[in-house]
């Protein structure tokens, strides 16, 4: 067998040893018979070394998977399909890497990390992440900090906001995790918590050049269009590379693209040793993990008003966002949309409201706040955002 999956996989030496059959039995019962045999097909093509069959049979696999994947809701998609397009995704990326074409093997693995589940103790963020995968293009420009020059359409929108001082959210340097429960999460108080970030290595490390050789290589799903909630909205998946190269880096894009509610950091274990988890995060009812998502674009990204249903740490590592907040009280004011896929989404154009169509906005009370590298909003389960940045801007969001 090949070293380097000898390291991955020591005690994997021949198609027996994976035992597929066991482990996608699953598939009998769901009339997934075709994509087992598929796919141990494509295993044994590998140990015999024939690679280009063992792409072509484990794509039959995955465009078999894919059509299941696509039926109905994501949620309600058996996980074993989702399982077995993992290991579609793992057969593919294995023989595309024996045969060389390691930006390939890359991108397959990322596809069965987008789209599948964990399998063979998460093999796919492994071998995914070879020392020798880096940048893949030049780097033009230096930091986040220095991309700021969007075209006029964008510019118009990232005007910073007069904040009114009756209506900020409070600040706080530091705060005992008893203070933090009861007279915030207890009380569902927003607060901006100041330096609580100094230790994160990503506060000195995370510029254009550092991302591009960290993740450079690395496909992600970008959302393209001002809001989710517009018709032209839409999605694609791209290199991270492609993205600052297109929509970030200087560039003069007329559309705006985000990286955004995105679980970045279990794809890229390098970028999560880069952050520390607060504190905070353990407080709580349940036992439930920490979701760690990251939101990543150019100046004029905006996130309709909408509310979640989780406590959530919004951390700033990099450039200036625009929050909105108003509580759950003052639901009734903000015009949610009626239909199920939308129902958290409020229907206003908050920094453009049409009052001749929703009169009772004007009345709704709300806080707001500039959040700036280093601080983190703590905004309670339930409370609706309104969030636009104001620059280049990298934050990341603990949900728990």
């Amino acid at each position: 067998m090949v070293d380097w999956l000898n390291k991955l996989l020591p005690f994997v030496n021949s198609p027996e040893d994976l035992n597929l059959g066991k482990s996608l039995e699953k598939l009998l019962h769901v009339d997934g018979r075709p994509v087992l045999l598929v796919l141990e097909k494509a295993v044994r093509l590998f140990f015999n070394k024939d690679f280009e069959k063992c792409q072509f049979h484990s794509q039959i696999a995955l465009d078999m998977c894919w059509e299941k994947l696509n039926t109905g809701h994501w949620k309600d998609v058996d996980v074993i399909w989702r399982e077995s397009y993992s290991y579609g995704s793992l057969f593919k990326a294995m023989s595309l890497r024996e045969s060389r074409r390691e930006g390939e093997a890359i991108k397959a693995c990322d596809m069965g990390l987008l789209l599948g589940a964990p399998v063979m103790d998460n093999i796919l963020n492994r071998l995914s992440n070879p020392s020798s995968m880096k940048r893949t293009g030049p780097n033009d420009c230096g930091t986040l900090d220095e991309c700021d020059d969007q075209p006029t359409k964008l510019l118009k929108l990232s005007h910073i906001p007069v904040l009114n001082q009756d209506f900020e959210v409070p600040h706080c340097n530091s705060m005992s995790l008893q203070d933090f429960l009861m007279s915030h999460m207890k009380k569902d108080k927003p607060v901006i918590l100041d330096g609580m970030m100094e230790a994160w290595p990503a506060m000195r490390k995370w510029g254009l050049e550092y991302l591009k050789d960290i993740a450079g290589y690395r496909t992600v799903p970008i959302e393209l269009g001002l809001r989710y909630t517009d018709e032209e909205w839409t999605q694609k998946l791209m290199t991270i590379s492609e993205f600052v190269d297109k929509y970030v880096s200087c560039s003069n894009s007329s559309q705006v693209a985000y990286l955004a509610q995105h679980q970045l950091f279990d794809q890229i274990p390098e970028l999560r040793r880069d952050i520390i988890i607060p504190d905070y995060c353990c407080l709580g009812d349940d036992d439930r993990d920490v979701m760690i998502n990251a939101w990543f674009g150019p100046k004029g990204t905006v996130s309709p008003l909408h509310h979640d249903p989780y406590n959530n740490l919004l951390a700033q590592v990099v450039g200036e966002k625009y929050l909105r907040l108003y509580s759950k009280d003052q639901t009734d004011k903000l015009y949610p949309h009626e239909t199920t896929l939308l129902h958290n989404t409020s229907q206003i154009d908050v920094e453009a409201p049409d009052l001749a169509q929703f009169p009772a906005f004007y009345k709704a009370s709300y806080q707001e706040c500039i959040l700036r590298p280093g601080q983190m909003l703590f905004i309670p389960p339930g409370h609706w955002h309104y969030v636009r940045s104001l620059s280049v801007s990298f934050s990341v969001s603990f949900w728990w």
